[in-house]
């Protein structure tokens, strides 16, 4: 599923200086790394399209969190800004003194502060830049005005429905997702390049690969945080562990508890925590409330399905299930491209996928879906999705088609 093409070692594109990983604006979105969050850059296309990595997580559970550029007439054009760290501006800087300017900045999302929170810091970077936002832009938990977030007022434009009315250019084409979710909606900007053939998607469709990316392990105490099978457990600092940990954390983020994780009661966990040797606050004082069952990796397995696309768990049981009708039509629009591979705004990149592949993803929403998630492992997702429809925060899922 990843591509071959591994060009260069990221480890020598990061500064060592943590000067150059400052994010001031952290306590805007607090979660993990917080203040100082390092870049990878790699080219993924030769001269023509560049991904910036960072991580970012909650107790641990740390993903990458991805930005594209690609080199459009007379610029480069950025997808998906992340942290403009001063490792990360200088990183762009380079691409633009050989390939030309930014001239265009594209948020893609239209929820979730965590992809928004970026694109004013990074906009004022480069103040030529024209910013492009999909439709129907809130945020979550906190609905803030783009002009808060330091969205440029004079430069900021939504996307119009049309790509072809957009200032992209011949070179781009682009789909609009967007579900209605009652008071709020969930939307996603699909970005083709047609020069490198190349999809760029935000969180719709994700693969998992077998071990940590390079961008977590550069800091690899959340792997080895999580390789732990209890709270007594000293773990060193091996690549088995790192793999250990790397797959804990992705069944994490993607069930939230899976059917092989136990937790423990938090008594017992502040009991258990007492007599740890390690109680400092950057362990949790020694609180560790998951046990997991033998078969855990079964789980981890079942879930990644040897690194094939996949649209994650909770988008299949409380989002993009309100919504199969227009899901698959925007599904079956983009398929339509002729793209080589796709660069997800998370976990594995560049991704070798073909576009039949790509609408494969979404068989979910249909009466014959394909590999469908094990109910046991969606529980929580289940449970959390019936406590959504009763309060009437989101309609209750559709048929399926």
């Amino acid at each position: 599923m990843q591509e071959s093409q591994q060009q260069f070692n990221p480890l020598n594109q990061t500064s060592e200086s943590p000067g150059d990983w400052a994010w001031k604006f952290w306590p805007l979105v607090p979660i993990y790394p917080y203040g100082h969050r390092r870049t990878l850059r790699r080219e993924v296309v030769p001269g023509q399209v560049w991904t910036f990595d960072q991580v970012q997580g909650i107790f641990y559970v740390v993903v990458p969190i991805r930005m594209t550029i690609v080199k459009a007439a007379g610029g480069l054009l950025v997808y998906a800004p992340i942290a403009p760290t001063p490792e990360c501006i200088r990183l762009v800087q380079e691409l633009e003194a050989e390939h030309g300017p930014v001239k265009y900045i594209v948020l893609p999302t239209v929820s979730g502060l965590e992809h928004k929170v970026f694109v004013g810091p990074f906009a004022r970077c480069f103040p030529q830049a024209q910013v492009l936002v999909a439709p129907n832009q809130w945020s979550f938990p906190l609905n803030l005005p783009l002009s808060w977030l330091g969205f440029p007022g004079g430069r900021t434009q939504v996307l119009p429905a049309d790509s072809q009315s957009a200032p992209l250019g011949e070179e781009f084409d682009y789909a609009i997702l967007d579900v209605n979710l009652g008071a709020r909606s969930f939307g996603e900007v699909a970005l083709f390049h047609r020069p490198s053939q190349t999809l760029l998607v935000t969180d719709t469709v994700v693969a998992i690969p077998a071990e940590p990316p390079p961008i977590v392990q550069l800091d690899p105490y959340p792997l080895l945080f999580h390789a732990k099978d209890d709270p007594y457990h000293v773990v060193f600092d091996t690549a088995a562990n790192r793999i250990k940990g790397w797959q804990r954390i992705a069944l994490f983020a993607f069930y939230f508890q899976p059917a092989a994780l136990e937790t423990v009661p938090l008594p017992q966990a502040i009991r258990e925590a007492r007599q740890v040797p390690d109680r400092s606050r950057k362990a949790y004082w020694g609180i560790y409330p998951f046990r997991w069952r033998a078969n855990w990796q079964d789980s981890f397995q079942q879930l990644r399905r040897d690194g094939k696309l996949l649209v994650a768990p909770i988008l299949q049981t409380l989002i993009l299930n309100r919504a199969p009708q227009e899901v698959l039509a925007w599904a079956e629009q983009v398929a339509q491209w002729p793209f080589q591979r796709i660069i997800p705004g998370h976990l594995e990149a560049p991704l070798s996928v073909t576009p039949a592949e790509f609408y494969q993803a979404f068989s979910f929403l249909t009466r014959a879906p394909i590999d469908p998630l094990p109910e046991a492992d969606i529980k929580l997702l289940q449970d959390i999705d019936r406590g959504l429809i009763r309060s009437g925060i989101t309609p209750p899922a559709k048929d399926r088609i």
